[in-house]
């Protein structure tokens, strides 16, 4: 198994499939991972392999290190396309995630205005004003909501501490009212002898519908692109990624799909 732990509180830039250049912001500590998911499919690995033993990097240490990176890209490049909150876990589990918003905005309109504010969520924590209100502000609140099947969710996601509700997440999604992009894994494999193939009919009819109702600005389908901890799953292949963001875009949403 092969896992990517990332430097804290910054990182890159990096190509992504997704947003073009993106500076990464992780608000998890440097040395493990911390979410509140533990994904099959996550390429930082599972939850009990890396666990982070040094603290979450604080607000004054996240807007610091961020000046300092756009002051270095701004002087020698690359011009970043986006500034991207993802990282060794949930972002918006930080206490001080609502803040670090605020000077992550102010940062980018004083050195790269141009630049998209983007955060990749769980989801999980949507509920909580603070984080809800931030969400509002950024260019690209990216959540995800692989299924709409809470035994799928279990197995593949596996939500950690017994307290996800998948219609609450959902209900969640639709009070952005639009504001947020849909993003979505579809895979395939066999895990304990059930199929986790969500690009069947199965998974796809209802998750379409779902997606409507929450409305929102965009979707973005992807599949594994690197090694995943459990190698029992494979990548959806183009044309069945392609079929559905067809559909997706035929519903009256812009949908992207990635390889």
């Amino acid at each position: 198994m092969s896992t990517v732990i990332y430097p804290s509180p910054i990182f890159g830039p990096v190509r992504s499939r997704r947003l073009g250049v993106s500076l990464g912001i992780n608000l998890l500590p440097e040395d493990g991972k911390s979410c509140t998911f533990d994904c099959l499919y996550c390429e930082c690995g599972f939850n009990k392999d890396t666990r982070p033993k040094k603290k979450l990097p604080s607000r004054e240490e996240v807007a610091s290190a961020l000046e300092a990176k756009l002051q270095e890209m701004k002087a020698n490049g690359p011009k970043p396309d986006v500034l991207t909150f993802a990282g060794n876990g949930e972002p918006t589990s930080h206490p001080h995630f609502a803040e670090i918003i605020d000077d992550t905005i102010r940062l980018r309109d004083e050195y790269f205005p141009k630049a998209k504010v983007s955060v990749l969520s769980n989801s999980t924590f949507i509920h909580r004003h603070s984080v809800h209100e931030a969400l509002m502000k950024v260019d690209n609140n990216i959540l995800k909501l692989d299924t709409v099947n809470s035994v799928y969710i279990n197995k593949v996601d596996r939500p950690v501490g017994g307290t996800y509700n998948l219609d609450h997440i959902i209900e969640g999604l639709k009070s952005f009212n639009g504001h947020l992009i849909i993003q979505t894994m579809f895979l395939k494999g066999v895990i304990d002898s059930e199929d986790v193939n969500n690009t069947t009919e199965e998974y796809v009819k209802p998750w379409l519908e779902t997606v409507k109702e929450i409305k929102p600005m965009e979707v973005m389908i992807y599949t594994i692109d690197r090694e995943t901890p459990d190698q029992r799953l494979q990548k959806a292949t183009r044309k069945e990624l392609n079929s559905i963001r067809d559909r997706v875009i035929a519903a009256g949403i812009p949908c992207t799909a990635s390889y």
